[in-house]
């Protein structure tokens, strides 16, 4: 594969990609004149200023100007790199990626992931089946239907049923010619100790677990009676790791992102409870502790994360050590408590969907949450005591960055601990000078050190995306993009651009940049294009390449509008050029030097002219 093959490649998927029709799977957009409005995804607002012009290929939000191009638009969407990005949108549609040289080893493995997919789809269907279509599932719609499931929820996460047979499975799959080895390494089937195989789901309802991508690659089982364990996953596998894996993902994350916020529960059995009572962005860790991958996974799609673990005393260990991990994120965190004790699909069953909400609508915030849990958990009517909840807080109270938010916790602290805010305060900056005594004193929470590097470290969740920063936007820098949007649609301009205003010496740095890289393009005899132009300048030119080609307050007097703005730009050229030979003029007269002193007059005196003309 080389550069001229990934170039085409590139530019093929640019151009099967509609703006409006991959922003709107996103974003709700409506048509005026040449371009589509809507609020933008990337900061909260409620009157629209994200702006979409399909001809130009670009996308600008004038709140928070974010901007580029389609495939700028995925990555900030879905937090993935621009070149990722790329390879999603070729993804869905259908547009294959220059394949490089693989060996035969790598050829049989990818065929061999495939191979274990289908038969995960397979047995997806057979216990679906079960449930459904045969008396043997009777049983399991009697225990869905005491949960409160409906059939439609039965039908949309595929629920099944696993026959009460040691082999039914197994048996009917070796008749499909599904070979021994695969239901192994499926996690399906198991071995005998005396030869042969047997089916590792036996009498339990099945719920198939797949990734984000919709693919099934394990599954769960729950016993019907008192047997142990009462959950079964799939073993780990080439595909299944839970620790990556997040239920309901593949169905929740349009839901997520239209509500801006997710739902996090313990289990699946939480989730599809959740989903079914209408609350759809919901998802579930499978067994497992909420884990940084899980963080990074999420942080895709919203970048507030709500947690509903159970009430009990496990659950509310897991609630604390899964704030530790997402945090530091630029994630935030909520905390929604059960009463009575009850998981999520206890609640619902018993008080149904408003009441759960209600309950969303009340949650907590860390520094709530964990004060709740320490004096819970701490006997503060001793000086020991109160001491010991003040060093259990104190990771909280160094964690925020406000100083507002700070101040209140530890008036609220000193209240509810009758400890001086002082003493408080004192204590805190002890704390943030010496890290070891947070990791000393944060017990369950677990060790904080540097939790972005830490974070990082571990490979699972990135720094926030650096979000656009608000340029100053001088009438100077309006001129600039007016020559800029006039130079993207008629490239024979900046030769007249770079007569009136050399282009090195534009002031404003970003602009210049996006200029010179126009005169590099033309010099090559290469086509402005949206996708080259975003790799090559990077964000903050990026973004305003966009907003050039976006803003459109001139319609009508482009011709005008361009020419004053040449202009402007020329005025303020000559102007720095003005003040900097007159330096040069006095420098030159200083040291005696007549002759380059009047060479400088002379110039000076002509720029003069020009701009009293």
């Amino acid at each position: 594969m080389d550069n001229a093959e990934m170039d085409a490649f590139v530019e093929r998927v640019e151009q099967g990609s509609d703006i409006v029709d991959v922003v709107s799977q996103y974003v709700t957009l409506k048509r005026k004149g040449n371009r589509f409005w809507g609020c933008c995804p990337f900061h909260q607002e409620h009157t629209p200023s994200f702006s979409v012009v399909p001809d130009k290929g670009f996308f600008y939000c004038f709140g928070c100007h974010a901007g580029g191009n389609v495939f700028k638009f995925l990555s900030l969407i879905e937090n993935v790199s621009y070149f990722e990005a790329i390879k999603l949108q070729a993804e869905k549609l259908g547009i294959p990626m220059p394949e490089r040289h693989r060996s035969e080893a790598e050829k049989a493995r990818e065929q061999r992931l495939k191979d274990l997919l289908k038969v995960n789809e397979m047995a997806r269907n057979f216990f679906h089946n079960c449930l459904t279509m045969t008396h043997m599932g009777e049983v399991g719609k009697a225990y869905f239907a005491g949960r409160g499931i409906s059939m439609e929820t039965i039908d949309e996460f595929s629920l099944g049923y696993a026959p009460d047979a040691w082999d039914k499975l197994t048996k009917a799959f070796t008749a499909r010619g599904v070979s021994r080895d695969f239901l192994l390494e499926d996690g399906l089937s198991m071995e005998r100790q005396g030869g042969g195989l047997y089916d590792r789901f036996r009498h339990r309802v099945m719920i198939p677990i797949a990734d984000e991508k919709g693919r099934i690659v394990g599954f769960g089982g729950r016993v019907l009676d008192d047997s142990k364990p009462k959950y079964l996953n799939t073993k780990e596998t080439v595909l299944f790791n839970k620790r990556r894996l997040l239920f309901g993902l593949d169905r929740s994350h349009q839901a997520i992102r239209q509500a801006g916020y997710v739902i996090i529960v313990e289990g699946y059995m939480d989730a599809i409870s959740v989903f079914d009572a209408g609350v759809k962005n919901v998802v579930a860790s499978l067994g497992t502790s909420f884990t940084a991958e899980h963080c990074k996974k999420l942080l895709r799609y919203c970048k507030r994360f709500f947690f509903c673990y159970d009430s009990d005393e496990a659950g509310q260990n897991a609630t604390i050590r899964a704030l530790s991990i997402v945090r530091d994120s630029g994630a935030e965190v909520r905390v929604i408590v059960v009463p009575d004790g009850k998981d999520p699909d206890e609640f619902i069953r018993k008080h149904g969907a408003d009441a759960f909400r209600a309950l969303t609508e009340k949650a907590l915030s860390i520094p709530d949450y964990r004060l709740g849990y320490v004096l819970a958990h701490t006997s503060i009517d001793t000086t020991e005591g109160k001491m010991r909840a003040l060093r259990a807080m104190l990771p909280v109270i160094v964690s925020l960055s406000g100083a507002a938010e700070r101040g209140e916790l530890i008036k609220k602290l000193g209240a509810t601990l009758l400890i001086d805010e002082g003493v408080i305060r004192e204590e805190a900056a002890k704390a943030a000078r010496n890290p070891r005594l947070l990791q000393e004193e944060q017990g369950v929470i677990g060790p904080r050190n540097h939790p972005q590097r830490q974070v990082q470290a571990e490979g699972s969740v990135q720094e926030p995306p650096k979000r656009p920063l608000r340029r100053a936007d001088s009438a100077l820098q309006k001129a600039g993009r007016i020559v800029i949007r006039s130079v993207w649609e008629d490239a024979t301009l900046l030769t007249h651009v770079a007569s009136m205003v050399p282009l090195e010496e534009l002031q404003d740095e970003v602009q210049r940049k996006i200029l010179l890289y126009l005169q590099d393009m033309q010099a090559q005899g290469r086509r402005f294009d949206a996708a080259n132009a975003a790799e090559a300048l990077g964000d903050e030119a990026a973004e305003e390449l966009s907003r050039a080609v976006v803003e459109n307050e001139h319609a009508g007097e482009d011709v005008m509008a361009y020419h004053d703005s040449v202009e402007r730009l020329r005025r303020a050229y000559l102007t720095t050029r003005y003040e900097r030979l007159s330096r040069e003029a006095a420098e030159a007269g200083a040291r005696g030097d007549v002759a380059a002193a009047a060479a400088k007059l002379k110039e000076i005196t002509e720029i003069k002219k020009e701009m009293d003309d």
